[in-house]
């Protein structure tokens, strides 16, 4: 008698209310993939108190962006983008354009051919400009595109880098990227040593 008999309660519901919304911040953040935008969201959300508590992303995700990111400005091509738009060397066998391909000898500028008609010189820098420091000026005066719109030399490119290891990276890079449906094919022009140059490698022969 002295401890009360226990009341028979029926079942409890307990709900809860989960709000899957993703706040404009997230959505802006993953469209740009830009680890500046990232760590900005990451302020606002922390600047709002308790608020929504989101992931920290992936360690080693975030290593690599850091990497890529740190190296190239965003207004440039991502080694991303580039490898996944790119054929691959089964795939180029494919294409007439790559049969008999020959890099050539390397030096510091490329040419560029099977461009399509709608190729502008600002999608050849958007691409080949990542291969460029922007900051030196050396650099940012030796980066020269030649984009060729008419005649027979149409749909081709040379395009001036600093030295010869932009230009290799670049030719391993980019050739068979597509671009506006064509691949591009990349070897190392010709004509990029002086005549001088030419003439005296004869008389040492």
């Amino acid at each position: 008698d002295v401890f009360e008999q226990p009341q028979r309660v029926g079942h409890k519901k307990i709900e809860f209310h989960i709000n899957t919304d993703i706040p404009a911040v997230l959505q802006i953040n993953s469209e740009k993939e830009k680890n500046n935008d990232l760590y900005s969201a990451t302020e606002e959300i922390n600047n709002t108190g308790f608020g929504r508590i989101f992931p920290a992303p992936n360690s080693n995700d975030k290593m690599e962006t850091e990497e890529e990111e740190d190296e190239i400005p965003s207004e440039f091509i991502s080694r991303r983008d580039l490898e996944k738009n790119r054929l691959s060397s089964e795939e180029m066998e494919k294409f007439s354009v790559f049969k008999n391909y020959e890099p050539g000898d390397p030096n510091c500028r490329i040419y560029v051919k099977n461009l399509a008609k709608q190729v502008q010189e600002k999608d050849l820098k958007f691409i080949f400009g990542r291969y460029v420091d922007f900051q030196s000026e050396v650099e940012r005066n030796m980066f020269d595109i030649r984009l060729m719109k008419e005649g027979r030399m149409k749909g081709q490119a040379f395009i001036g880098l600093p030295n010869e290891k932009a230009a290799a990276k670049a030719l391993n890079e980019a050739n068979g990227y597509v671009l506006f449906e064509k691949p591009m094919v990349v070897q190392f022009a010709r004509s990029a040593r002086p005549k001088q140059d030419a003439n005296e490698g004869k008389r040492k022969k």
